[in-house]
């Protein structure tokens, strides 16, 4: 819902709406929430204006929609990498890996989807699905080494999962303002030896 309680309207479009929103996140990515506009958009998908109006509606419905598109993206991708291990270990290193090796332009997304979410409700309660969807790979591999020995947790492993996500989403603001790089691998060490102690991994 919006802030006006009222559903946003997804338009119809097809192929050519779906090669025009990849545009809109790239611009989105590049611009910011606040300065993105038709024009903008327009000139990155040589596609005019009216028809970018015809497409998604209003500049608003258009980045929200772009925000989603994104945000989803990286969800369903970090669940796919999810299904390719047995080892509850190696499964929790390949999602912090991926997590913390995230590209700098999805990092920027991610700053405008959150910054745009505080303001708006149905993209807010979009963000809390896409958060627990996110965090569910590693509650299962967590779960999972538990059922099977591997691991004595010290908490609970909500809580555990809780940190690991805050961790590795503690990179946005430094890797977006180049204040650090992701290829920082004492980073990483530490992050995966803390995992290691709370889930009493090998103990």
């Amino acid at each position: 819902m919006s802030e006006n309680g009222l559903k946003r309207t997804r338009r119809a479009g097809g192929a050519k709406r779906a090669q025009v929103l990849e545009q809109v996140v790239e611009v989105l990515s590049e611009r910011g929430y606040a300065a993105t506009r038709f024009a903008d958009v327009s000139e990155a998908s040589d596609v005019a204006v009216s028809t970018l109006q015809g497409y998604f509606g209003s500049r608003e419905d258009m980045l929200i929609e772009a925000l989603r598109s994104a945000t989803s993206g990286e969800v369903e991708a970090l669940a796919e990498l999810a299904m390719g291990f047995e080892d509850p270990w190696q499964q929790l290193v390949a999602l912090v890996d991926r997590g913390l090796s995230t590209p700098v332009p999805t990092w920027r997304m991610l700053m405008e989807f959150w910054t745009a979410a505080a303001h708006d409700a149905e993209l807010r309660a979009h963000a809390a699905v896409l958060a627990e969807q996110y965090r569910q790979p590693f509650v299962d591999a967590v779960e999972r080494g538990v059922e099977a020995g591997s691991f004595s947790p010290r908490f609970e492993a909500t809580a555990v999962v809780d940190v690991v996500v805050a961790t590795m989403d503690g990179l946005l603001y430094p890797l977006v303002l180049e204040h650090r790089t992701s290829a920082d691998l004492d980073y990483r060490d530490v992050v995966l030896a803390q995992l290691a102690f709370v889930l009493g991994a090998g103990a």
